[in-house]
């Protein structure tokens, strides 16, 4: 188990979607919460509804995570804040859509540097927070891209098997530290996303809800589990390739995210 009352959650990309869900999931536990993304707004009115309906702090840092030296700057505001991480949760990113050299090149390299960069410098910085006091939580939002290529969302594949395989291997070293480790891996979700990507062809299977996301990663994460791809159809698509060759594979995938015409 993990105990969430009075500890303080950090939370990238809290704006909306699967972050919003996690922030308010966890106030309902009586966890404290450091709210990032670019819209102060949203995250100043999210505060807000959460500090009131659940009496906890709820602090809010506006920052662009892709930009160069964000990820520093976050720590140092939270440290001016003299605040403690005791939970971090790297939901932020985003995904490009298309033939690969039809993409813009500078917002294909953003998606490297937020979906990859920014994650693994964030979890470095906050590191020593989390293993603190042998209780700490770390939580990576991968994908179920993560467990093939994508043709037609090539950055992102990587950068979510990326995302996977560095989560994992953090689980792997510090299970006996104290710290428990997740990599959250969610099909298609009912969130901006398919707008930021531009396409409804890039969703695969049918999409979960945040609230659903959320509520089977904080089960998985309690139980102390490396990954968790959450819901079953997702699942089973996501084991096609321990059958199949690689080739076979990604033929499926390319037809299923191929652009129509």
């Amino acid at each position: 188990m993990f105990n969430y009352s009075n500890k303080t959650a950090l939370i990238t990309g809290a704006s909306s979607g699967i972050g919003e869900a996690f922030a308010n999931s966890l106030a309902a536990k009586k966890c404290n919460l450091i709210l990032v993304a670019r819209n102060e707004a949203k995250l100043t009115t999210l505060a807000a509804e959460l500090s009131a309906a659940y009496k906890v702090k709820a602090t809010v840092i506006a920052l662009d995570l892709s930009a160069p030296g964000a990820s520093q700057a976050l720590f140092q505001v939270v440290q001016n804040h003299h605040l403690k991480v005791d939970l971090l949760i790297n939901n932020a990113g985003f995904a490009t859509y298309g033939y690969f050299e039809q993409v813009s090149g500078a917002r294909q390299h953003e998606e490297v540097m937020l979906n990859v960069a920014a994650l693994v410098d964030i979890t470095h910085a906050f590191m020593p927070d989390l293993l603190r006091n042998q209780d700490g939580g770390l939580i990576n939002v991968s994908s179920t891209a993560a467990f093939q290529p994508d043709p037609y969302m090539a950055v992102y594949g990587a950068t979510k098997a990326f995302v996977l395989s560095f989560s994992e291997a953090l689980w792997a070293e510090n299970r006996k530290r104290g710290l428990k480790v997740l990599a959250l891996c969610p099909g298609a979700t009912e969130t901006a996303f398919f707008n930021v990507v531009g396409s409804s062809e890039a969703s695969v299977g049918s999409r979960q809800t945040p609230n659903t996301v959320v509520t089977n990663a904080l089960k998985a994460f309690e139980k102390g589990k490396s990954h968790l791809i959450s819901g079953r159809q997702n699942y089973l698509v996501s084991q096609v390739s321990r059958f199949f060759s690689r080739q076979f594979t990604l033929g499926i995938v390319e037809r299923t995210l191929r652009p129509r015409k």
